[in-house]
């Protein structure tokens, strides 16, 4: 077990503010990547990546989209709130996450902006509320929602953001960020890597909007994520046995995915799965259902980046970071990407 990553302070690094990517790269597959070996690290552009696959390769995608969650708001004082789905409950009610300089009580009611349509808060625990509408959720979202970018972009949504904050396979909505790894990928890439015999299947998984909510306890351990709703196919399960069987490798495009897969996996059903997970991977987990993680550069102190600890070992990993930002890669949402090509030690 790695013991070297127990605490936040182990996740923390320190990251020039210019090196946060803002926007997107001009186009999809022209962002850089970072290939990261037991020992040595290259430098390449993304569309290289086939370069790493074999036929006979498994990726695994995760096909959530993006919602326009984010809501301008009013209280009832008249001061500013925002509103910011997390999960769509019923026809009218929704889950959510409400900034307001102070937290609504149940029984408040919250004005929609540019129109004065209720929304009423009907309960809170920890975070989240659950708030009801006058008319249907998804009526609301398509007249008054905006893509709920990453707050450390510290813009609002632009017209470009409606594509660019989706992956090209993006189909099942419900997400309230997009799984950024597949952000890379264009049509033609994903076509000229199945035309040299990689597979591709995949996956759901919703992220929420508790992926952007810090770790609280300082001990790694003691921390408990929020769940999501994903759902593995059966026949995503059956490519995987297929893959391991034949000798070849499973690639998870991004931390969702690996979530997701040994959430499935680990149940040891064989099956696919549907529901809730909170798995949470840190340094010291036991992977059964990938071999290779590509991935964007994360946050400090998060529990995405101690995911990407525990598969990719502590060295390897503080070594590609510091590369990193000595190279200038751009990172989160909208930066670079990062290849694992394998399970690593400390």
């Amino acid at each position: 077990m790695d013991t070297e990553i127990a605490s936040l302070d182990d996740l923390e690094f320190d990251l020039p503010a210019h090196l946060i990517a803002r926007h997107p790269t001009d186009t999809r597959t022209a962002s850089r990547l970072l290939v990261v070996g037991c020992t040595n690290l290259e430098d390449r552009v993304f569309r290289d990546i086939g370069d790493y696959l074999c036929a006979g390769d498994l990726l695994v995608l995760n096909d959530t989209k993006v919602i326009a969650g984010r809501i301008a708001a009013m209280k009832s004082s008249g001061g500013g709130a925002e509103i910011l789905i997390e999960r769509i409950l019923s026809e009218r009610t929704a889950l959510a996450q409400i900034g307001a300089s102070r937290p609504p009580a149940p029984g408040s009611v919250l004005r929609l902006q540019p129109g004065s349509e209720p929304a009423r808060v009907l309960a809170r625990e920890g975070d989240f509320y659950t708030v009801e509408f006058e008319e249907s959720v998804s009526q609301v979202l398509a007249r008054l929602g905006e893509i709920p970018l990453p707050p450390y972009l510290k813009r609002t949504a632009e017209a470009g953001d409606a594509a660019r904050y989706q992956t090209v396979y993006a189909k099942c909505e419900g997400a309230v960020a997009a799984p950024t790894a597949g952000l890379h990928f264009d049509e033609a890439l994903l076509a000229g890597l199945q035309q040299r015999g990689v597979r591709i299947a995949s996956l759901t998984l919703h992220i929420g909007a508790g992926t952007f909510s810090p770790l609280r306890s300082h001990r790694l351990k003691d921390n408990r994520l929020h769940s999501e709703w994903m759902r593995v196919p059966d026949e995503t399960m059956l490519a995987l046995r297929e893959t391991r069987e034949a000798g070849g490798r499973i690639i998870a495009v991004g931390t969702t995915v690996t979530r997701a897969l040994e959430t499935a996996v680990g149940r040891a059903t064989g099956k696919g799965f549907e529901g809730e997970t909170d798995l949470f991977i840190r340094p010291g987990f036991a992977f059964k259902a990938i071999d290779m993680l590509l991935t964007n550069f994360h946050l400090p102190r998060s529990s995405l980046l101690a995911l990407v600890y525990a598969f990719g070992g502590t060295g390897p990993i503080r070594t590609a970071y510091q590369h990193a930002i000595e190279r200038e890669y751009r990172f989160f949402s909208y930066g670079d990407a990062m290849l694992i090509l394998g399970r690593y030690e400390s």
